[in-house]
């Protein structure tokens, strides 16, 4: 199997690809926009699949934001969503928590987003912000006192993160009916540079290491992302499109489904990435590969106009 490039397509093929979907499922980083700048062409190609009558969610694995405040970064960058038709991994943590019937209280290494969609749960929670090394470590150890309400630790992505929150955490972590949440096992996020920029799962791998636990991970490629979108939108999977910058997250997370799958070249997944995918004589068994793949989200927009 090799990966087609949406303009090798000839107006008769895309337009059958088309008509095969009626709901498309994409990320967001890395497909529609980096961090705050939008990705050129992506909210016209958004808006023409919605014209088309095609049903169009966001389904990211950042954990930073709500729902309410991704539907405010959409209309800033000229995208029509609804909170609806968003998914992020913090607002799963609230869900994974509130089907465990969860009244405790959870402990997060992460950020703000995690937070709100707890409380609107009307789950307590501890953790968030800056915790500061202002002693010797061992004295700070010996000097903690674990809160016995905390039931669950959460790890998000923390721009905070120091030694004081790992130790918490990993406390926390020593008793096993803690609950262990991991919002999303991205190592990389896309960055507006060329440089590495860290993810979440760098996080979630330092505090598994910690506590001899490993995280119930709640994003792509994951089941309980998975088994939740498919249940809320009554998803026909062989009629479902996955988009994605991500082989490892976005497009694993279609072909577990079943899902037909889309990857641009705008985020993590590259063009040698491709080309090593369509010469590999490796058994395709063990390799991710899109269905399609195209330089940028805006190339499908071309062909939605070429093949009308």
């Amino acid at each position: 199997m090799t990966a087609k490039h949406i303009l090798s397509l000839s107006n008769a093929e895309f337009k059958n690809f088309i008509d095969s979907i009626d709901v498309i499922l994409s990320d967001c980083d890395g497909v529609l926009w980096k961090e705050t700048e939008v990705i050129k062409n992506s909210p016209e190609t958004v808006n023409k699949f919605k014209k088309l009558g095609k049903k169009f969610f966001y389904i990211t694995n950042n954990n930073t934001k709500t729902r309410s405040e991704f539907v405010e970064k959409c209309k800033d960058l000229k995208y029509d969503a609804t909170v609806d038709e968003i998914v992020c991994t913090s607002f799963l943590s609230a869900v994974y928590l509130k089907e465990k019937k969860f009244d405790k209280k959870a402990y997060i290494v992460g950020s703000v987003g995690i937070a709100k969609e707890l409380e609107t749960e009307g789950i307590k929670h501890c953790g968030v912000g800056p915790d500061i090394m202002e002693e010797d470590e061992v004295e700070m150890i010996k000097n903690f006192k674990p809160d016995p309400e905390v039931g669950a630790v959460i790890v998000g992505f923390d721009k905070h993160f120091s030694f004081p929150k790992l130790s918490k955490a990993a406390t926390y972590l020593q008793d096993p009916s803690v609950y262990f949440i991991g919002t999303n096992c991205d190592t990389e996020r896309p960055s507006p540079n060329t440089n590495k920029f860290p993810g979440t799962g760098c996080f979630i791998k330092i505090i598994e290491a910690a506590s001899n636990r490993s995280a119930v991970m709640l994003g792509k490629p994951e089941s309980f992302l998975s088994e939740y979108i498919i249940k809320k939108y009554d998803l026909n999977p062989r009629r479902t499109l996955m988009i994605g910058d991500n082989c490892d997250t976005d497009i694993l997370l279609g072909k577990r489904c079943g899902f037909q799958t889309l990857l641009v070249l705008t985020g993590i997944t590259t063009q040698n990435d491709i080309d090593i995918m369509n010469t590999s004589t490796t058994n395709s068994k063990d390799l991710i590969i899109p269905d399609y793949y195209a330089n940028e989200l805006g190339d499908v927009l071309k062909m939605m106009i070429t093949s009308s």
